[in-house]
């Protein structure tokens, strides 16, 4: 008789499943295809238990395996030089990158995504992509710091937006706030090709001294193997293979129970709790639990350490106890850690978790069999080699196709579109760009989170990145920033990724830190859609090309595939996260001026840009032709000046240019603190070749606009001249109060009241 769930009414053990080779089972309802089910059967030379099936489901999932999109991924550790590597401590395959960044201090970060949860019960969704997140930053052996998110949402006036946007707000403020983490910064981006497909990206920071540094790997026969944290529930149950690894469509998976629930106190309580264990020295390897859960946890632990596991499932701590074995193994069960102890610290290791009330259970021990095998009800019903399991998973070539309708979208350029014709005109679009909603202000949305808890925030929001001490003795600290933009990417995902690259980097390099190291969350649609394989390698191309010439190593990351309803995926998304550090951040470069009197300063050239630009998507509803050029050799030399102009304390602020080109710098900055300017663009027209429209909405590359205090003027100059960097004078920082405008000579003029007005209501028209 067919079996049509995992509940089975006596335990599949491996006995049996190797007495009844021909008992059909729900693989396919798993995720799995038939020739991947093929492939268990031959490895095993039987067929799986339901056990040995949920194992292989979740980690053979897209999700899990990146079995779409490893053979792209390898070029990040391919295309690397001795250089980039200097100052890396832990690179791919681990739980999160770490990056020595001196004075015997480390620094661990990385990017994940929580996409189709977070479309599904957008509450949860987010406030669990927080926790796993940071849980793989405890399991570093780091302390978390900070939190940012990326975050995209279909179009800003859809009900259903409304719904997604307050509830992954909601749950981003909610998990964080309560674990009293700082959430330094992100970004948020609304266009209707998300509209089915939201994008919640969390990333978190940790810091570590270097000898505090934990692997994820079960290593030392006998050493025990210990679950310690929440209960196990039924929630999350085929998160990853089901919910992460398909795409929305009729049929396809919109059941609540497979997004899971988190406590943010439960996980503050175990990040101390770690972080005793690591300081006395109980931990052999430590994982924390988030996609698959167990399944994930025993076999990658085994297939990093000795090969071998023997693990009780009955020792396993319920919040139900009606779970079945498949579901226990499949469980994504949130706040849950798994260590391997050895057997003389395990009193030491039981003490600990008493003290802080973590509940514990020590669920078996490492062998030398080269197998996991998983007993309950003192049956074996899981008998594998773990590598089989979590690391030699299915690795596809996926047909690639380049998009038929590719050359007459980049035929279609911008600059065909009409221009504004006079200062009126130019004043009209200015207030229109600043009030749209990518370029809104997003206060109702960052002043939920709390940014500056712990007490060593030194940038957040509205900077271009976000910056903590990291030593309160010396001042060394890092600067942190995340960046994409789909429209680029749409137009040319190779150089969309670069341009992801280059702005992130560029806003990290603003802030006077020194860029050091890429975490990414590759976005893209259904690997099994020829043109979407084709961006996909395209953008890993691009990042991993731009990575190398930047000199800053890709320490992980995390890819989401299949965001797509039916047949339309989303425009490609790269989100792209900097880490830079800083020597001291007692030198740190806001990105608005505080003080009258000081001179602007435009780094860098502009030329005639506005292919897939703020200016040509709000004001004409345009998306075509090539994206901006990149030069990352440019970027490069940028980063350094600024990082030199920055230690000798030249640098009133620092806003780099990008979506809304010189116009948005100048409605941020001034509006930063409340300072106006004026400014001119007769010489920058001039010089580079362009008109005032060009020059105000232009998005070309390797800008920067700085203030410099008047005394500093010749220094400043002497540095950009010495470095054979483009620089001019484009205008003055003047006026305060009511009086405060920002005027572009010989073209109009906006009170700072004006234009707060309307950069300021957008998202809380829509929201509040």
């Amino acid at each position: 008789m067919p079996e049509t769930s995992l509940q089975a009414p006596v335990v599949d053990t491996v006995e049996r499943a190797a007495a009844t080779p021909d008992r059909e089972q729900p693989y396919a309802a798993l995720g799995l295809k038939d020739d991947e089910y093929a492939k268990i059967r031959e490895i095993l030379g039987r067929r799986p238990t339901s056990g040995e099936l949920a194992m292989y489901s979740v980690m053979w999932s897209e999700h899990c395996s990146y079995k779409s999109s490893k053979v792209w991924l390898r070029q990040f550790g391919q295309k690397v030089t001795p250089e980039m590597k200097k100052n890396l401590m832990v690179g791919m395959g681990e739980n999160a990158g770490v990056i020595d960044v001196g004075e015997g201090w480390a620094v661990t970060f990385k990017i994940e995504s929580h996409n189709h949860p977070s479309y599904i019960e957008p509450f949860q969704g987010a406030a669990t992509g927080v926790g796993g997140i940071v849980r793989d930053i405890i399991s570093m052996g780091a302390r978390p710091v900070a939190v940012m998110d990326a975050l995209r949402f279909g179009a800003i006036d859809s009900p259903d937006t409304a719904r997604v946007v307050h509830g992954v707000v909601a749950g981003i403020s909610f998990y964080g706030n309560c674990l009293g983490l700082p959430n330094i910064g992100g970004e948020t981006w609304f266009d209707p090709v998300y509209q089915a497909n939201p994008l919640v990206n969390a990333l978190a920071v940790g810091v570590l001294r270097h000898e505090d540094l934990h692997l994820a790997n079960a290593r030392g026969v006998g050493n025990k193997v210990v679950l310690f944290g929440a209960r196990t529930g039924g929630d999350g149950i085929g998160g990853a293979s089901i919910l992460a690894s398909d795409t929305f469509s009729e049929g396809g998976p919109t059941k609540r129970p497979a997004v899971q629930v988190g406590d943010p106190f439960a996980e503050k309580v175990l990040i101390e709790c770690c972080l005793e264990l690591f300081r006395e020295g109980l931990v052999e390897g430590i994982q924390d639990l988030g996609a698959a859960g167990i399944s994930c946890a025993t076999s990658e632990l085994a297939s990093n350490g000795d090969g071998g596991m023997a693990i009780d499932l009955d020792q396993v701590l319920l919040r139900d106890p009606s779970l079945t074995a498949e579901e226990i193994l499949m469980s994504e069960s949130q706040e849950r850690m798994m260590a391997v102890v050895r057997p003389e610290k395990l009193d030491g290791f039981l003490e600990v978790v008493r003290k802080w009330d973590v509940e514990t259970s020590v669920l078996g021990e490492v062998t030398d069999t080269g197998r996991l095998r998983i007993t309950w009800h003192d049956q074996l019903i899981v008998d594998v080699d773990p590598r089989t399991v979590a690391v030699d998973s299915p690795v596809y070539e996926r047909p690639i196709a380049y998009p038929t309708w590719m050359d007459a979208l980049n035929a279609d350029s911008a600059s065909a579109l009409p221009s504004p014709k006079d200062g009126a005109e130019l004043r009209e679009q200015v207030l229109r760009l600043t009030a749209s909603p990518n370029l809104a202000d997003p206060a109702w949305i960052t002043d939920q989170y709390d940014r500056y808890v712990l007490g060593n925030t030194a940038l957040s929001f509205p900077d271009d990145a976000g910056m903590v001490r990291v030593d309160e003795e010396s001042g060394l600290g890092f600067a942190v920033a995340t960046d994409a933009n789909g429209r680029y990417a749409y137009l040319d995902p190779y150089q969309g990724a670069q341009l992801a690259l280059a702005e992130a980097y560029r806003n990290v390099a603003a802030t006077g830190a020194t860029p050091a190291a890429v975490s990414d969350c590759l976005n893209f649609g259904s690997p099994e859609n020829p043109e979407v394989m084709w961006q996909f390698s395209r953008a890993v191309e691009g990042l991993a090309d731009g990575c190398l010439e930047l000199g800053i190593p890709v320490t992980g990351g995390n890819v989401s595939l299949y965001n797509q309803t039916g047949d339309q995926p989303i425009h490609p998304t790269p989100v792209v996260a900097v880490l830079g550090t800083i020597d001291d951040v007692a030198r740190r470069v806001p990105s608005g001026w505080q003080d009258e009197g000081h001179n602007l300063y435009l780094l860098g050239t502009t030329a005639l840009e506005l292919d897939g630009s703020a200016w040509a998507g709000v004001v004409h509803d345009h998306l075509g032709g090539r994206p901006p050029a990149v030069d990352l050799q440019r970027e490069k030399d940028l980063a350094a000046l600024l990082s030199a102009a920055a230690h000798e304390s030249l640098l009133g602020s620092a806003h780099d240019l990008a979506d809304g080109g010189l116009a948005q710098a100048l409605a941020e900055s001034v509006l930063r603190f409340g300072v106006g300017a004026r400014v001119w663009l007769g010489e920058l027209c001039e010089r580079d070749g362009i008109d005032a429209a060009t020059a105000l909405f232009s998005e070309s590359t390797g800008r920067v606009l700085v203030s410099v205090p008047r005394e500093d003027d010749v220094r400043f100059v002497g540095l950009c001249e010495g470095r054979g960097y483009a620089v001019l004078r484009i205008g003055v920082t003047d006026g305060t109060g009511e009086e405060a405008a920002l005027q572009v000579q010989d073209q109009f003029e906006i009170p700072l009241s004006e234009l707060r007005g309307g950069w300021s209501s957008t998202l809380p028209a829509h929201f509040a």
